[in-house]
């Protein structure tokens, strides 16, 4: 009886470290998305922001809160985030519910100086799209990308701007401005959702299949994208 009982103890045990342990990254993970929001937030309320063409024409938008120097992995860089996509097959209608996305690599580390840096990513076309929502891409490589053009009226019709699947963002100590980040890459976060959607989860079916219900951490970041960008564009 007393190893019945004792083993019973442990398993509450080992239960309660792991509901514990799920809860605090469930916590994190929507405290990122809240800060995404606020990102996005302070991005659009300035003078030179991302231009009105551009983010109607954007099928997804990727948003990366406070990437820091001092976080960096021996050998590169990395920083979470979410990606808010326009739902339908064809990415054209509403603003969806999050995919969680990590962002990694060394290219960047050298461009942000040790100053707290947010990342935001245009997902300018379905291939783009599809191609984030299966595996980990390469930008410049497995994804076409330029920097991204700033300025509410700023001219997004060049070559450069047309032809690439990813335009980069990067704001750092109140500068918003286009970044090239070649050799970076972008995968879905699965342990990100997994916390959040409280199973696993791929991305795909986060945006694609049959949404989950739009977590409330969530909702400044999608209304502010409803608000801004209601009503896609064809490029």
């Amino acid at each position: 009886m007393k190893r019945i009982y004792g083993l019973a103890l442990a398993i509450l045990l080992v239960a309660s470290v792991s509901f514990a342990k799920n809860g605090e990254e469930k916590r994190k993970v929507e405290e990122r998305l809240e800060n995404a929001g606020q990102v996005m937030s302070e991005i659009l309320n300035m003078p030179d922001s991302i231009p009105q063409g551009v983010l109607d024409r954007a099928k997804c938008v990727v948003v990366v809160p406070s990437v820091l120097k001092a976080a960096f992995i021996v050998g590169g860089s990395f920083g979470r985030g979410a990606m808010v996509c326009r739902t339908g097959p064809d990415f054209t209608g509403q603003w969806g519910a999050p995919s969680m996305y990590a962002v990694e690599g060394a290219s960047f580390g050298l461009q942000l100086g040790g100053q707290a840096t947010d990342f935001v990513f245009l997902i300018m076309n379905e291939r783009g799209a599809n191609s984030l929502l299966h595996s980990k891409v390469k930008i410049g490589g497995d994804i076409s990308a330029a920097a991204g053009p700033v300025g509410r009226d700023a001219q997004a019709g060049t070559d450069a701007y047309m032809r690439a699947e990813i335009l980069t963002y990067s704001r750092s100590r109140g500068l918003f401005a286009g970044l090239s980040l070649d050799g970076s890459t972008l995968r879905p976060d699965e342990e990100g959702n997994e916390a959040l959607y409280d199973r696993r989860i791929p991305a795909k079916e986060i945006v694609t299949g049959s949404a989950p219900e739009t977590p409330a951490s969530a909702r400044t970041l999608i209304e502010l994208l409803d608000k801004a960008s209601p009503h896609p564009k064809n490029a």
